[in-house]
């Protein structure tokens, strides 16, 4: 007994799905990269002429206009901060901290941020500042 098919089996390959669904993640990722926004804490550096990459391996302190001290974006109670960077640091006092201080703060809270680093260990220091 011999069967008949109808419907014969298509012998051309259309990429017209594939095409839809490409254009469709396209679409996705274009909207959701939208929403992702940079977290962290909002200061007006310094503005300088001059520009320097800064590494992941950094030490970033945060200091902010209304004296909050922030290091990595965790904010850190002046008391604390001597802790947290011993914890950082692991011991390694060769690593450069960052200093990003708001034009506002007094040259003094900076200091004062600086020595607590130093009587860690820490001793090389950059303040972070726009560039014109």
């Amino acid at each position: 007994m011999k069967f008949e098919t109808r419907n014969k089996p298509l012998t051309v390959f259309t990429f017209a799905s594939l095409t839809d669904i490409i254009l469709q993640l396209l679409i996705f990722f274009l909207l959701t990269s939208s929403f992702i926004t940079q977290s962290g804490i909002r200061i007006q550096l310094p503005i300088s002429e001059t520009r320097e990459q800064i590494s992941d391996r950094h030490i970033i302190i945060t200091l902010t206009e209304r004296n909050e001290i922030y290091v990595f974006g965790e904010r850190v109670l002046k008391e604390n901060l001597s802790l947290k960077l011993k914890e950082i640091s692991d011991g390694k006092t060769d690593k450069l901290v960052v200093l990003r201080a708001d034009r506002s703060v007094p040259i003094q809270e900076v200091i004062d941020v600086m020595d607590i680093a130093k009587s860690t260990g820490l001793t090389r220091f950059v303040v972070a500042t726009q560039v014109k």
